[in-house]
């Protein structure tokens, strides 16, 4: 991600941080659960976030790269309504209804917790979020309690990134709907995690005793519990940047901070029909 565009205003708000209240969705009916108490904080003054981003014009130079302007745009209700294309089509079980900015409610996205996450067939995909040629991006909302996905749906116009449709799709028709049964299983279920390690794990983290230095090696059924991270079971985000591969064999898990430090990959394979995880990187 470019950390200059993105981080510089978060960091600024930091120091004027409080905790925000809820606001509502957008007009689609979808459950509000989005958040998992387990690892879900709310550290950015939302309010004051946006207050403070409203009073600075967004950089031109944000349009370039997706993860910019969405910053930006979950952070900025004068931008965001500038930049939804009203009335806007909302499909949920084959009904196209419009909504209009009369009835548009401010979408924060991940701005309430202090985390997002994004899913990658390899590391060659990975690429693409600094890629500026890319012209269209989903952001995903995936609900398991629900079972469903709400899909917002940004196109590059003119130069100038636009939400242009919201889609809801059951979680079994998503293009990743093998990988997200398995995760939610996965992170729901301590025998199962344990089972669906793969026969090497290998293991990558900051040295303790060196600050410039990596610690590496591999986890094993016995010491997994001590290393396992703290995943969100309830719902989680994801960002397809441009036009993904239909189908893949391997997933990149990545939770990533807002203006934390938080970086986390989990990388899993498909052998055989079953979903294993074969490296962390934390």
């Amino acid at each position: 991600m470019k950390r200059l565009l993105f981080g510089a205003l978060v960091l600024t708000a930091l120091m004027f941080s409080c905790k925000g209240k809820q606001t509502g969705d957008t007009a689609e009916d979808v459950p509000q659960d989005t958040t998992d108490t387990t690892v879900v904080q709310d550290t950015v003054g939302i309010d004051t976030l946006e207050q403070l981003i409203t009073e600075t014009p967004m950089p031109r130079a944000a349009d370039e790269l997706f993860d910019d302007f969405l910053f930006n745009f979950a952070a900025n209700r004068k931008l965001q309504m500038e930049r939804v294309a009203f009335p806007l089509a909302v499909i949920r079980n084959g009904q196209v209804t419009q909504v209009g900015k009369d009835s548009w409610q401010m979408e924060r996205f991940f701005m309430r917790q202090d985390f997002y996450t994004v899913l990658f067939d390899d590391e060659k995909q990975m690429e693409l979020v600094k890629d500026t040629s890319v012209s269209r991006a989903i952001v995903e909302k995936i609900y398991f309690n629900t079972g469903a996905v709400q899909q917002y749906k940004f196109r590059r116009v003119n130069g100038a990134w636009m939400l242009l449709e919201v889609q809801t799709e059951p979680i079994a028709s998503n293009r990743n709907a093998s990988f997200l049964q398995f995760y939610h299983h996965f992170v729901t279920d301590s025998v199962f995690q344990s089972e669906s390690l793969g026969e090497t794990v290998k293991f990558i983290a900051p040295d303790p005793d060196d600050d410039f230095a990596q610690m590496e090696g591999y986890l094993t059924p016995d010491t997994w519990p001590a290393f396992a991270p703290e995943l969100p079971d309830r719902m989680i985000y994801n960002i397809v940047y441009g036009q993904p591969k239909e189908k893949s064999h391997s997933k990149i898990f990545v939770m990533r901070g807002i203006a934390n430090g938080l970086e986390l990959e989990m990388t899993f394979r498909q052998h055989d029909g079953r979903w294993q995880l074969v490296k962390l990187v934390n």
